[in-house]
């Protein structure tokens, strides 16, 4: 359902001039309207009102009435309404609430000064439905209670949170339409807004709508990917509809004009004309760019006629981003205040103190803030602090009494230092972040306060503000620290530079503090020096010439305990692998497996190494230690919620079921990588999209793709995409048998600074491209390093391809015995893709030898299975080849499945192997009902009525089940 305005469109004045201002633009907060029962939050809507008339918002309005009659209709959705402060945002969100007829509506508004308190907003959403959150299965379950403070518990991933939270709205949806309203997104706090746009994100077949609005350059990550309703000043006509309705006697018309032109339209710039003292002396406004200072200026013109004691009443209340009238009240009253001070403030219009206390726009809480002076804010926050039980709300408590604190303080800098770690506890990095820097800024002792910003330098890298990590680490290096600490200051910096851009400076950044640490903490030095060659291979070509040797040579020449860990005989034989080659480092490196294999390190760091491991696994041609490995890091990232590292984890999984010719689990796997990427609103697309479609021959898509994502890419300094594209663009080329362009391509994607680029990937690919186009030299030149490289790992994989590639350089009785040797070695591995390429490769050659009844038996075999696994560039190499050898493959029709989405066909496939809907969803990061609606369209494609004849169905409809 679109929520876009329709073309061509524009702003009508439906409102006439008798329509109060009040009305027309009313703030989002107003309490009591018709039909509507309030609580924490949340609305209960009854009877559907009398419609409010907003002037010049046709459009708009028109919109948010087909978004509510959708989802009344059960339907999702989820629009942003984006607009500078003051353009009407508020009041359209008090329209939609207005008409929310029918539906629970629950809503929140970010407060700049409740920022740092992790899930605040999200909990305040969430409050009014809780009860029904035993409902959620256990993890869920868990990680919302655990992120809101209502239990104890290890800390839950942000996205786990997100997940709970899209169920326990969907969950309330089924009894009644819920419609969540979230105002000022750009000042929620840093965990509710991803949680918030993670549920915005995965809406689909539940009736729930979200309608946020936030300023032009507010929660753009958060928020990517959604809808968008941008909100701009009212056209002139209405404009001046809504001047003049505010301004009594006549106005010139050309002053008229100018304050229409100055303001664009912007209504509650235009509601603020009348108390501007520039407008009664004739002129204008002074300054037309600062729209927001000037109804900030509005505001302070009502604010300073109050008296002092309701003036310091609004600074509490601005001070206490809750709305809870007991607290407030409860401040003031240790101010010497009583609640008649508030009518004051009511009177001129800015407060409403009631069920909760409510500003009549978010700018006047900045003006009253802003016009405090540092003395009486830090009264308020002493107040508030004090008026804040410590047992139910520790947290405001500490954050409170820090605003109130001058100077260095150790009892207020340990409070925080103590909220600091329940919200780490809750998933609340950046919260976490944010009281370990404050309390940094408090402490007394110099040592113990860089150790403190050392802490808040790792919580803020971890919650990805790469800048102000940098900046706290530069406030550690300041302190005395010891040795150990300039030490982690220097890795710090290291996987700032790392995380900020993968290319040169990352390694060596990182190969100095290891060097540093080897004295200090041997075991964290040996992780960092993993780190290292880790970087170097994220880099690929744009990594320093020579940085893994560097690297290699600094890890042999540390003065280490024997290794143990299974991540450290990975570092030994890594550093062997690049200083001295495969002969040497295979030993170690197949040791390093085993320990992978066997050993069970703890859970977070098995994920940091393990594809490090998966590399060293396909090196050595050992697909049976890929497929465990890449099995266990994909389980391990979706066990932990690890999104960020599972779309790489995926990435790994997917190329092992691609070459093993399961399409089926290969396109899932692209299906379950978007789900997450639309999930989390990432930019990083997986490697998986575009292989799939080089794998189908699809070469538009494959440069389109790349053309799309090359920039960003680029900028991280990912070297190692890089080499990936070249290598998919290289098997591209094979399978269409362009030969000469796979060369140039294969050269490129050969240059990583490093063997874990070469041993069974892009080699035998530049070999064939090589003898196909006549540069049989350089062929050669290649052949005897990979044959020892081949003997050397010792695998059927391995012994397979090198067996492949001797017969490309060998003739007669040699040349077939090698073929034979490839398919016999490579039949034994899971590697269809390199066994079905050997039996293509052995029929052209039959052919060329003259023997076409036996090369069309290879070249049959060839056909079929490339277009089994669904292969179509390399089905079409062979069909042509068949064509040569005098006889006419037919094209194999898609099966049945094929008209499956990935995301159907992955749903289709868990639903079949027994799992159950909320399994389901929370696999692929939906709600039980989105999976159960997209059941409903397998069933129907499928011509079946139930998920009883799902295995059955699908076995039938073939491998492939997707499009």
């Amino acid at each position: 359902m679109s929520l876009l305005p329709p073309a061509g469109r524009s702003h009508e004045a439906v409102a006439p001039p008798a329509l109060p201002p009040s009305r027309a633009h009313r703030p989002a907060d107003a309490v009591d309207r018709p039909g509507h029962r309030h609580y924490r939050g949340a609305t209960m809507a009854g009877t559907r009102p009398q419609p409010t008339r907003l002037l010049g918002r046709s459009v708009e309005c028109a919109a948010l009435d087909r978004m509510l009659d959708g989802v009344r209709g059960g339907a999702s959705a989820a629009v942003v309404l984006r607009g500078e402060p003051g353009v009407g945002k508020s009041a359209l969100l008090a329209y939609a609430e207005e008409q929310a007829t029918g539906c629970t509506v629950v809503r929140v508004a970010g407060v700049e000064s409740e920022m740092e308190l992790a899930f605040s907003a999200l909990h305040l959403l969430c409050t009014p439905l809780l009860d029904r959150v035993e409902r959620l299965v256990a993890p869920q379950r868990d990680a919302l209670r655990t992120a809101f403070g209502l239990q104890s518990g290890a800390a839950p991933d942000r996205f786990h949170v997100g997940l709970a939270a899209l169920n326990l709205l969907c969950d309330a949806a089924e009894a009644r339409p819920l419609v969540c309203i979230v105002d000022d997104v750009q000042w929620l706090d840093q965990a509710s807004a991803q949680a918030l746009g993670f549920v915005a994100r995965r809406l689909l077949a539940d009736p729930v709508a979200m309608v946020l609005a936030a300023r032009p350059h507010g929660g753009e990550e958060l928020l990517l990917g959604l809808p968008e309703l941008t909100i701009g000043g009212l056209a002139d006509a209405d404009a001046r509809v809504l001047l003049e309705s505010v301004i009594a006697g006549p106005l010139d018309e050309q002053l008229v004009g100018r304050l229409v032109a100055e303001t664009r339209g912007n209504p509650l710039a235009l509601l603020a004309l009348p108390r501007d003292p520039a407008l009664a002396r004739g002129f204008g406004l002074p300054d037309a760019s600062e729209l927001s200072r000037r109804i900030e200026d509005s505001y302070l013109r009502r604010l300073t006629p109050l008296p002092a004691e309701s003036r310091l009443l609004l600074l509490v209340a601005a001070c206490e981003a809750v709305g809870d009238p007991l607290r407030v009240l409860g401040a003031a009253r240790l101010l010497g205040l009583d609640v008649a001070a508030a009518e004051p403030a009511a009177a001129a219009g800015l407060l409403e103190l009631g069920q909760h206390v409510r500003f009549s726009h978010p700018l006047v809480r900045t003006t009253v803030i802003r016009a405090a002076s540092a003395e009486d804010r830090r009264s308020a926050h002493a107040a508030l602090a004090e008026a804040t039980d410590p047992g139910a709300d520790p947290d405001r408590r500490a954050w409170h009494r820090a605003a109130a604190t001058v100077g260095l303080d150790e009892d207020v800098a340990a409070e925080l230092e103590r909220s600091a770690l329940r919200a780490r506890s809750r998933g609340g990095l950046a919260a976490a972040a944010a009281f370990h820097e404050r309390c940094a800024e408090l402490t007394p002792d110099p040592r113990r306060r860089g150790q403190r910003a050392l802490r808040a330098a790792q919580e803020k890298l971890e919650a990805g503000a790469d800048d102000a990590a940098a900046r706290l680490v530069a406030l550690a290096q300041a302190a005395p620290l010891d040795a150990l600490e300039h030490a982690r200051a220097e890795l710090l910096l290291a996987q700032i530079a790392f995380a900020a851009r993968h290319g040169r400076e990352a390694p060596g950044l990182l190969l100095r503090a290891a060097r540093r640490l080897e004295s200090l903490d041997p075991a964290l030095a040996r992780e960092t020096y993993l780190d290292a060659f880790g970087a170097t291979f994220a880099a690929g070509r744009l990594a320093q010439e020579g940085a893994a040797r560097d690297i290699a040579e600094a890890v042999l020449a540390a003065d280490w305990e024997p290794a143990s860990r299974a991540c450290d005989i990975l570092l030994d034989g890594l550093a062997l692998l690049t200083t001295q080659g495969y002969v040497t480092a295979v030993p170690m490196l197949k040791r390093a497996l085993h320990g992978f294999l066997d050993e069970r390190l703890p859970e977070r760091d098995e994920l940091r190494w393990l594809w490090l491991a998966c590399r060293v696994a396909r090196s050595l041609g050992d697909d049976a230690s890929l497929d465990e490995l890449t099995e266990r890091q994909v389980g391990l990232a979706r066990r932990l919620g690890a999104l960020a590292l599972l779309p790489a984890a995926l990435n790994e999984r997917f190329a092992i079921d691609l070459v093993a010719g399961r399409l089926d689990a290969a396109t899932a796997i692209v299906a379950e990588a978007d789900a997450i990427v639309k999930a989390t609103g990432s930019r990083v697309r997986p490697q998986a999209e575009i292989w799939l479609a080089a794998f189908r021959g699809q070469e538009a898509e494959v440069e389109e793709l790349i053309r799309v994502r090359q920039r960003d890419v680029m900028h991280r300094g990912e070297g190692l995409w890089l080499l990936a594209t070249d290598w998919t663009r290289t098997l591209l080329y094979l399978a269409q048998g362009r030969y000469e362009e796979a060369m140039v391509t294969a050269e490129r994607a050969i240059e990583a600074p490093n063997e874990l680029g070469i041993a069974v990937s892009v080699a035998p690919d530049l070999i064939e491209a090589a003898v196909r186009s006549g540069q049989v030299g350089r062929a050669t030149e290649l052949l005897p390093r990979l044959t020892e490289i081949a003997r050397a790992c010792d695998t059927d994989w391995s012994i397979g391809l090198e067996a492949r590639r001797r017969a490309l350089l060998s003739e007669g009785a040699e040349a077939e015995r090698c073929y034979q040797v490839a398919i016999e070695r490579l039949g034994r591995t899971r590697i269809r893709m390199a066994l079905t390429r050997a039996h293509l490769l052995y029929g052209e050659w039959l052919r060329r030898e003259g023997r076409r009844a036996d090369a069309r038996q290879h070249l049959h075999i060839a056909h079929d299975r490339f277009s089994d696994m669904g292969a179509q560039a390399w089905a079409g190499r062979a069909r042509r080849e068949l064509t040569a050898a005098g006889e006419t493959a037919r094209r194999r029709t898609p099966d049945a499945s094929g008209d499956l989405t990935p995301q159907e066909a992955q749903i289709a496939r868990l639903a079949a192997d027994g799992a159950t809907n909320p399994e389901i969803g929370s696999h692929l990061f939906i709600s039980p009902r989105t999976v159960e609606w997209h059941l409903r369209n397998v069933y129907g494609k499928l011509g079946i009525t139930s998920r009883r004849q799902l295995r059955r169905a699908l076995a039938t409809a073939g491998p492939s089940g997707s499009r």
